[in-house]
């Protein structure tokens, strides 16, 4: 299993869509593609906004299916990370 820690990535207010489809491409697609399951490691971020989240998982749904969440976790996420996770994964459903 493969971790991503996404704070040296990001900071602590993850915003930027651009960076969140960066780390999509660059790390998080390769990962899956050999097969392998991934950690995101959300500590030290503090907050995500909806967009960034969703620049960062929607289209491995989308093109992987909803089935893909069961190869990545989501770890270290506060409250406010894990109910922007959520709406995210569940309007892709």
């Amino acid at each position: 299993m493969k971790k991503i820690k996404l704070f040296p990535l990001i900071g602590s207010f993850a915003e930027n869509k651009d960076k969140a489809r960066d780390i999509r491409i660059k790390a998080i697609i390769p990962i899956l593609e050999k097969g392998q399951d991934l950690v995101l490691d959300f500590e030290k971020v503090d907050e995500v906004t909806q967009s960034f989240a969703h620049a960062l998982i929607s289209d491995l749904i989308r093109n992987y299916g909803i089935d893909v969440l069961d190869r990545i976790s989501f770890a270290n996420c506060n409250k406010t990370v894990s109910k922007i996770i959520e709406i995210v994964v569940d309007y892709m459903q």
